[in-house]
């Protein structure tokens, strides 16, 4: 009995360090059968149950990493709503419980291994873009969107946040018909073929997700738009040939931060003397690495770059930057879409992989959502142009008037019917 006892205030100490070095979160801690830490403070939002006592001692080595493997694996379990007791959780702790000696070691490694050559690139992407196409239509839009979608009301459903979306982006980069258009990092195609169908521009496609080249060739030629938009399975590095816009939605996040001058290049190379384009990407406040367990799990070889890295990528070739928006908000209600859907196919899902694929992609997902409420995470939107560009507005009108609001609402419509 007395070692009994020992044991439970050994586990005791073991949840209060971790609990403190989480910045004391309203979360109530438990190893299964033994001992638990609740707020002192505050009423616990959420329950986290730590099956075992290896697992209490790993979290205490690498607190994130562990808590997401254990998490998928059933190791840990989690009473009350995921979403709010990630939110607490990225609130609480301190950038400095983040990075410990190991921490940095293992990301460092990582960065090494998953490093965003040619050849890495594509197996990077292949590891998460090309899982299968039919379990993507199970959450996203039928356009397969998968990038942050834009509300100009919250009460827009996420078909017609992402058709708007598409069509903010054309509207911020004022494509005329009859340009050329490059997009780098073209998905499964949905902005390219709206920018053909709606803009009259011809469109360069370029991805390394065989799977996405695809279908995206598929929908070009039931649309009938196969002659207007070319889907290129190739890396960005290897694009050539002169463009008016040069358009990026989702893709920097994949570059690595040692590229973004290898992208630099690539646009100076293929905008026309009075060329502009867009840059669509997840980004930081301020620069630290990308999440260990979501490169290991989720996105290998990602990096979410902040403003001033991003300016690598411009400064050199002489690119003037016309805006810049933050549509961190959007971001967030996107994700909420999209586990919402994701929580009801969790079956089918289950079924497709597994039951430890279902926890591991919703609290990607789910923590997804916490970052960008919180701002641990940002969603910034770059308009730049070559100095002798003429297409610089005045002001932001182009993007509101209510002409445009009224026409959007009716493609909206015919999108949705």
């Amino acid at each position: 009995m007395a070692a009994q006892n020992k044991s439970s205030r050994i586990d005791e100490w073991l949840l209060q360090k971790i609990h403190r070095a989480a910045g004391h979160p309203a979360v109530r801690l438990e190893l299964r059968n033994s001992a638990e830490v609740s707020p002192r403070d505050a009423l616990a939002v959420a329950n986290i149950v730590i099956q075992d006592r290896n697992s209490l001692l790993r979290l205490l080595l690498d607190p994130e990493a562990e808590f997401g493997d254990a998490y998928s694996e059933g190791r840990i379990t989690l009473e009350g709503d995921l979403v709010s007791a990630l939110e607490l959780l990225y609130r609480s702790m301190s950038e400095a419980q983040h990075h410990s000696w190991y921490v940095k070691l293992v990301s460092k490694c990582m960065e090494y291994v998953q490093r965003n050559s040619l050849r890495g690139s594509r197996r990077n992407i292949q590891r998460h873009y090309d899982l299968n196409t039919d379990f993507y239509r199970l959450w996203l839009d039928p356009q397969l969107v998968y990038t942050c979608a834009y509300y100009s009301s919250p009460s827009a459903t996420l078909e017609q946040a992402q058709v708007a979306k598409l069509d903010y982006v054309c509207r911020k980069v004022q494509l005329q018909p009859g340009e050329r258009v490059v997009e780098a990092g073209c998905g499964w195609g949905a902005l390219a073929l709206h920018m053909a169908k709606n803009y009259g521009v011809t469109v360069r496609a370029f991805n390394i997700s065989r799977e996405q080249i695809l279908f995206a060739r598929r929908r070009a030629k039931e649309l009938g738009l196969d002659h207007q938009v070319e889907f290129i399975e190739d890396d960005y590095r290897n694009i050539s040939g002169a463009c008016d816009a040069f358009v990026s939605v989702g893709m920097l996040e994949h570059v690595g931060r040692e590229h973004y001058r290898d992208l630099g290049s690539i646009i100076h190379q293929s905008l026309t003397k009075t060329g502009r384009g867009l840059l669509h990407f997840i980004g930081r406040n301020y620069p630290r690495p990308f999440s260990t367990w979501t490169r290991k799990r989720i996105f290998p070889g990602a990096y979410a770059p902040a403003l001033g890295e991003v300016m690598q990528i411009f400064e050199p070739w002489d690119l003037s930057i016309l805006d810049v928006e933050n549509l961190r908000r959007h971001y967030a209600k996107t994700l909420e879409h999209w586990l919402a859907r994701f929580d009801k196919s969790e079956q089918q899902i289950s079924e497709m992989f597994s039951p430890e694929f279902v926890r591991t992609w919703r609290l990607y997902l789910a923590g997804a959502v916490a970052g960008f409420r919180v701002g641990t995470l940002q969603l910034f939107q770059i308009v730049f142009a070559r100095n002798a560009c003429q297409l610089v507005p005045w002001t932001r009108a182009h993007l509101y008037t209510k002409a445009q609001h009224e026409e959007q609402e009716t493609k909206w419509m015919y999108a949705t019917s």
